[in-house]
């Protein structure tokens, strides 16, 4: 069982945890709620919980020698009951969010896709190496995170997808892999398409939505959605997708690289805020030919209507 802890009380836990030298064993919390999240009961602290760990009072000094004459009884734990990402609803993810919570997340959550977000550009140029989004230089692509000039860019997804389920409505931000996973297409290659279908008529033009998203309208999905500093900071509440996997399907465990590789895209967008300045920049130098796209201010999501 999962216990959470909010304001005081996490305060209490951090100060606390801080302060020992080694790992705590035992922790004891006072007057908690029960509460189901995501189907699943857990325990959440209360304005009166107060937090005492190992020997703090008698009863854990109690505990902790139980505990110590009984270290079978730690390996029944099932760590990954407490390492998987939950499952929750919109709602139920939005209140995680306004509980005041400090600590980025990532939760699944199965939402049917009700439009895609016009109004905003559906991808951004990115460096190769770092996948950050280039800059137009003087007279090339270059890169602020690599330092790098004369860059070859690299189109990648960005899209805002206006999604629903039985309790609330959001937006979700598609970036880079979840895009494909999502579509089975590669950014590059619908950008690309649409060029060639274009010929020079579509140079100096936005790459509209392809047919690719919006035939996603309708399906419903089971995403993994991070909270984000943006979202826990009340600058957005737009949620990032990192992957989309079949429904009814075992979760997967978030990777080290996984995250990095998302953390690089949202060091140049703040999902769901930032406004990015529009620039014409060059997708494909070795072929001569110039592209430019316009990475613009995001726009409203179109409104679902509710009921399902």
């Amino acid at each position: 069982m999962k216990l959470y802890l909010w304001d005081q009380a996490a305060r209490d836990f951090c100060k606390k945890f801080k302060s020992y030298e080694n790992t705590p064993t035992v922790l004891l919390v006072t007057t908690v709620n029960t509460k189901s999240l995501g189907g699943n009961l857990a325990l959440t602290s209360m304005s009166s919980s107060r937090v005492f760990m190992d020997y703090d009072v008698q009863p854990t000094i109690n505990y902790f020698g139980w505990l110590e004459s009984n270290p079978q009884s730690a390996e029944c734990v099932n760590a990954e009951v407490v390492t998987k990402r939950e499952t929750l609803t919109i709602a139920e993810i939005f209140d995680y969010i306004k509980q005041g919570s400090t600590k980025e997340a990532f939760f699944e959550c199965t939402a049917t896709i009700d439009d895609v977000v016009h109004g905003s550009t559906w991808y951004y140029i990115s460096c190769r190496g770092c996948h950050t989004k280039a800059t137009k230089g003087p007279t090339s692509l270059m890169c602020s995170k690599c330092g790098k000039v004369n860059i070859d860019g690299k189109p990648q997804y960005r899209a805002q997808i206006s999604v629903y389920d039985n309790s609330e409505q959001a937006v979700f931000v598609l970036l880079r892999d979840a895009g494909y996973e999502l579509t089975g297409k590669h950014a590059a290659e619908l950008v690309s398409s649409y060029f060639e279908a274009n010929g020079n008529q579509g140079v100096t033009r936005e790459v509209p939505i392809p047919e690719a998203l919006i035939s996603t309208i309708g399906q419903k999905h089971n995403f993994c959605v991070k909270v984000t500093k943006h979202n826990l900071d009340g600058k957005s509440r737009s949620l990032t997708v990192t992957k989309i996997l079949p429904l009814d399907t075992p979760p997967v465990i978030e990777s080290s690289e996984g995250n990095h590789n998302t953390a690089a895209a949202e060091e140049t967008f703040e999902t769901g805020t930032s406004v990015c300045e529009a620039s014409k920049i060059s997708v494909d130098s070795a072929e001569g030919s110039q592209r430019s796209c316009a990475i613009d201010e995001m726009g409203e999501a179109k409104r679902p209507k509710c009921g399902m």
